[in-house]
């Protein structure tokens, strides 16, 4: 299986998720520079943390206009696999990939530390081997990690399960104190209707291993390669 991590200027967890496939997964995995237009065969396509194009204009901006962005709308449009982390979270809402927005954090500091999700949903690429209601800990490093959309939608990403990942404490509960952003509804991860599409703040990638605190994130990689097998 082959992944493809996206590279934008700017992009600076592309190698911690190349790290986490090719290395802890023993998978696949090509660099996919921003003015590439070939997915080089990609099975799954990641779009990594960091501050594309230095967050100018508004994080992820900028980066839904790269010239690769057209071929990972063909391939999400096809119904490939899709990951964005924190930063390609921004990128694949600007993108029109994922509906709602990215704002600052509700106390405006920028968050570095570790935080629980909630699993929502095992029905996508990228949480199909992990179980419901199952909680993980992760890393968050965002200042704009505050979710928003408008009420009518919200109704609608719930009503459809679109929410993939919700803040939580580490028994699984939800509440305005361990939800560190902001978020609405404490949302932490979506997808798309289509449900191969999902993007997310915290950082799967850089908990892979137990070495780094926490081995739970690979849960997510690991269910976009067994999605594939089955």
């Amino acid at each position: 299986m082959k992944f493809a991590i996206i590279e934008f200027p700017g992009s600076n967890c592309d190698h911690d998720a190349y790290h986490a496939v090719r290395h802890v997964l023993g998978q696949q995995a090509d660099f996919i520079w921003h003015k590439d237009t070939d997915l080089r065969g990609a099975d799954t396509v990641v779009l990594p943390g960091g501050f594309s194009y230095g967050d100018y204009l508004r994080t992820g901006a900028i980066a839904s206009f790269s010239p690769v962005m057209d071929k990972v709308r063909e391939f999400a449009a096809a119904g490939g696999p899709v990951i964005g982390i924190c930063n390609g979270f921004q990128i694949l809402l600007e993108a029109g990939l994922l509906d709602g927005a990215l704002l600052r954090n509700r106390r405006l500091k920028f968050l570095c530390q570790d935080v629980h999700v909630r699993v929502e949903a095992t029905d996508t690429p990228f949480t199909a081997s992990a179980e419901l209601g199952q909680v993980l800990k992760l890393p968050i490093a965002h200042r704009e990690g505050n979710y928003h959309v408008v009420p009518e939608r919200l109704a609608d990403l719930e009503a459809n399960r679109q929410v993939i990942f919700r803040y939580c404490d580490s028994a699984g509960l939800t509440s305005d104190s361990v939800n560190p952003n902001g978020s609405v509804g404490s949302i932490a991860g979506i997808c798309n209707l289509r449900r191969n599409v999902v993007g997310l703040m915290p950082h799967p990638e850089r908990a892979c291993e137990s070495l780094l605190g926490s081995d739970d994130g690979r849960v997510v990689f690991e269910s976009a390669v067994a999605a594939l097998v089955a």
